[in-house]
């Protein structure tokens, strides 16, 4: 399984957008259509709302790519 570290701004950041700025599809729309189909993964437990806050230690998956949330 790839792994992606990923550093907050603030104090979290939209799933649909962290799909986008971790480089796994290319718009926040895109991110939203693959959150819609039940494809990603928050903390193990599968995650449809496309705008779903996420923090600091969290860990989001897609495929084969595990995306581990720090704060900045």
């Amino acid at each position: 399984m790839q792994q992606v570290s990923f550093t907050l701004d603030g104090e979290y950041v939209e799933l649909n957008q962290l799909l986008k700025l971790a480089g796994l599809c290319d718009s926040g729309g895109a991110g939203k259509m693959i959150v819609a189909k039940g494809s990603v993964k928050v903390d193990g437990k599968q995650e449809l709302r496309k705008t779903a806050k996420i923090r600091e230690g969290q860990v989001v998956t897609l495929g084969d790519v595990a995306i581990k949330v720090y704060a900045a």
